[in-house]
């Protein structure tokens, strides 16, 4: 009788092997002959540029305002001792000297004067309020001081200052700062607006 044989079939595996890449020790040992008398190329000699930062970009100096032609120490605005400081631009809307008085102009920049001479002080107005004309700032704050440390205890800077101020063409009103900003030791000023599609003589509010 004879013996039935059943043969079962191996599946082949069918999974993707990645191709041998190996160098053998010969194949290395015959680069590297062949490579003996080659010269590396030298490391380029170059300097990856660095992404620059804006910087703030001052006016030359010949761009200032010439304060002592231009602004002159004449008193033209009297204040004594004590009093509020108050100046409209002749023809423009009282209700825009009321607007500043309530606050309803947001204060941008401010410049402190505390310690500074008559000098240093125009030199230092001049420069501040050619920057906030380059920026179209409306509002500023300018801290000129009660003038109580002073000879017989006169504002002097402080008369000085809004002298200058009602000289400058770009100075549309100002008036004393209320208490959290300085008091009668410190003035709200509204600029000219810089921008063509802004008005300058109107009673619209500017947050």
């Amino acid at each position: 009788m004879q013996k039935s044989i059943s043969i079962t079939s191996v599946p082949k595996d069918k999974t993707p092997h990645p191709p041998d890449n190996s160098i053998s020790d010969d194949e290395m040992l015959a680069f590297q002959e062949a490579m003996r008398d080659v010269t590396p190329l030298a490391a380029p000699n170059c300097v990856l540029p660095q992404p620059q930062q804006p910087e703030f970009v001052r006016s030359p100096a010949n761009e200032l305002p010439s304060t002592k032609a231009e602004w002159s120490d004449h008193i033209a605005l009297s204040l004594a001792a004590g009093e509020e400081w108050s100046y409209l631009r002749p023809g423009l809307s009282r209700q825009i000297l009321r607007k500043l008085r309530r606050g309803q102009w947001k204060v941008s920049a401010e410049l402190d004067m505390h310690g500074m001479t008559k000098d240093q002080a125009r030199q230092a107005l001049a420069t501040f309020l050619l920057e906030c004309k380059q920026f179209d700032i409306r509002c500023v704050c300018i801290i000129h001081g009660r003038g109580l440390s002073s000879k017989n205890n006169e504002p002097i800077l402080k008369s000085r200052v809004g002298n200058w101020l009602a000289q400058c063409e770009d100075v549309l009103a100002f008036c004393q700062a209320p208490p959290t900003l300085g008091g009668s030791g410190a003035v709200i000023v509204l600029l000219k607006s810089q921008r063509s599609d802004q008005p300058n003589a109107t009673t619209k509010t500017w947050d």
